[in-house]
C-alpha cells in the first residue's frame, strides 16, 4: 500500500491543516517527467518516517487554487507544512539522501 496519499481540495484543511504531525505535500502533474522520477522518492521518505511525517500529493491540474495560493510556478515542487504554515520547500527532483537530510533538518529545527 502507498504511504501516500492523493488528496484534492476539499480534503486540504482535514490532511494537511489540521494533521497532527508535519505534512509533505507533492505538487505534481501527470504529464511532468520530473514528477514521475520524485514520486518514489516522496514514497520512500513517507514510509521511513511516518510515524513523525504525513505524505500526500495533489495534482496541479486538478485542484489549481490550492497550487495558486501557494504560489507553485513550477513542478514538481514539495512543500513542508506544520499546522498548514509552510517550514519547507524544495522545487525539482532532489534524490532520496538529499531530500530526507533537508526535510529531517526543517523538522528537527521546527520542533
Amino acid at each position: 500500500m502507498s504511504s501516500v496519499k492523493e488528496i484534492n481540495e476539499s480534503q486540504w484543511d482535514g490532511e494537511v491543516k489540521n494533521s497532527d504531525i508535519p505534512v509533505l505535500v507533492d505538487f505534481w502533474a501527470p504529464w511532468c517527467g520530473p514528477c514521475r522520477m520524485v514520486s518514489p522518492v516522496v514514497e520512500e521518505l513517507g514510509k521511513k518516517h511516518e510515524a513523525k511525517l504525513k505524505t500526500v500529493k495533489l495534482n496541479t491540474d486538478e485542484n489549481p487554487s490550492i497550487a495558486q495560493k501557494y504560489g507553485i510556478r513550477a513542478i514538481p515542487t514539495l512543500i513542508l507544512l506544520q499546522k498548514g504554515e509552510e517550514i519547507g520547500r524544495f522545487v525539482g527532483y532532489q534524490p532520496l539522501e538529499q531530500l530526507e537530510n533537508q526535510v529531517l533538518s526543517h523538522l528537527e529545527g521546527g520542533n
